[in-house]
């Protein structure tokens, strides 16, 4: 089922998109002492006739975050204290470092990983710094966890992938980018290997070409998924860092990859489409069929979020407002939630939670009721800027008649925020679902 808005508001394509820098393939030094000096943002505007996005990593609405901070070295901002005693959803601290926009964010227990553009991982443990590395090119704009490893997508096209040290849980050393040196070789030798990235200009076909805008990670499989702005699609096992399998996915620059349920992942672009592949076995290759096209409509779309335990699936859109599908209704359109003003730029999804962060500076907290009713319970407010990502962990203070979740938001802002939000706070009545 194909879901046509007939809503008309101005595209939001801008926000979506920065200098597509073509770098070299060329491996760099890259250090992992957290102690390096941090290195500064280099980039700088761009102009692009290609037919790929055009730069910027900016709209209207997010021109006064999006300079380049002078600052490379400011001291912490002090985090606020916890409070255990606030209500039932509020905010707990803040982390705060005058060294770039937050892009990514990833948690994992009692660590936390944030992303910049000033190329750096900071890794965090109970609000306080706890180490840190960083890559000497590349804004970080994805961040997914696998055991000891961390694989890491940044605008310059490449994924790099990083391990922590079994001696000294603070040392992160990187150990391989994907594709590897190995792979990159074996390949260029075969033309057939080769595409189009736009005239006259031929790339291979295991490389992305473009930003690196999304990861996502299937255990199971072993699997890692990455969406790029050269609107491909990629496939990589995680045990030898192979590329499997490279799909030409959508018509545009790729924001968001989610793995879902039933063999299911999901992509979104800024062609305004939300679309289905489905997981097959041919013999023992894995490949990715489009089984369905959920969403079609002018504004693009910009973040996915898919809930495991009700088998629904979010998105959200240039427009501010989140769609979502239901596996029990056969993937049909279950309704919209209205809650935010400007562009939704992430999602995340907890128990029969859904939160979302926007360029309005806001977090919208929704619960999932029973006949797939959602119900607003708080609007979380405090960023000087647009939320770029959210991450969530299960609070480890929850019980069985409360659960509580611990929402991690970065944004252009500079700060990284963290929040407890209760699963059975009362309804906050200022947003609403609507069909």
């Amino acid at each position: 089922m194909i879901a046509e808005l007939p809503i008309h508001r101005p595209t939001f394509g801008s926000l979506l998109h920065s200098d597509p820098a073509f770098l070299s393939n060329q491996e760099e030094d890259e250090s992992s002492n957290k102690n390096s000096p941090t290195s500064s943002n280099r980039m700088s505007p761009g102009y692009y006739n290609g037919s790929t996005p055009p730069s910027g990593e900016g709209s209207p609405y997010l021109s006064p975050w999006n300079q380049p901070s002078p600052y490379t070295k400011s001291p912490w901002v002090i985090p606020s204290p916890i409070n255990h005693n606030f209500s039932k959803n509020g905010l707990v601290g803040s982390l705060a470092r005058e060294e770039g926009h937050v892009y990514s964010l990833a948690s994992s227990g009692d660590f936390l990983y944030t992303g910049s553009d000033s190329k750096n991982i900071r890794v965090w443990k109970n609000l306080k710094e706890f180490a840190g590395f960083k890559s000497n090119s590349g804004l970080v704009k994805a961040i997914v966890i696998h055991g000891d490893k961390i694989f890491t997508g940044h605008q310059d096209g490449k994924i790099r992938v990083w391990r922590v040290s079994s001696r000294n849980p603070s040392a992160y050393k990187r150990v391989g980018t994907l594709p590897t040196l190995k792979d990159y070789v074996k390949s260029s030798v075969n033309p057939k290997n080769y595409v189009e990235a736009r005239r006259h200009h031929n790339v291979l076909r295991i490389k992305h070409f473009d930003a690196v805008s999304c990861l996502s990670l299937n255990e199971d499989q072993g699997l890692l998924y990455s969406g790029s702005w050269d609107k491909t699609l990629k496939v990589w096992r995680v045990s030898d860092y192979k590329c499997l399998e490279s799909i030409n996915a959508h018509d545009d620059a790729i924001n968001s990859v989610v793995t879902g349920f039933d063999s299911f992942v999901f992509t979104g672009s800024a062609d305004g489409t939300v679309k289905v592949w489905r997981r097959e076995l041919q013999g023992r290759r894995t490949r990715h069929f489009l089984v369905q096209t959920l969403l079609k409509h002018e504004n693009a779309v910009t973040a996915l979020a898919v809930n495991q335990e009700s088998a629904v699936i979010y998105c959200g859109s240039s427009d501010g407002l989140v769609n979502f599908w239901e596996r029990e209704k056969h993937l049909s359109h279950g309704g919209v939630l209205r809650g935010h003003k400007l562009a939704v730029l992430c999602l995340a999804s907890a128990g029969n939670l859904v939160f979302s962060g926007s360029a309005d500076k806001s977090i919208c907290v929704w619960r999932r009721e029973a006949g797939g009713v959602h119900l607003c319970l708080s609007v979380l407010t405090g960023h000087g800027g647009p939320v770029k990502c959210l991450a969530v962990e299960e609070d480890q203070e929850s019980d069985e008649g409360d659960q509580h979740w611990t929402v991690y938001s970065g944004s252009l802002d500079k700060s990284v925020k963290v929040w407890r939000v209760s699963q059975n706070a009362p309804e906050w009545r200022g947003y609403h679902q609507s069909t």
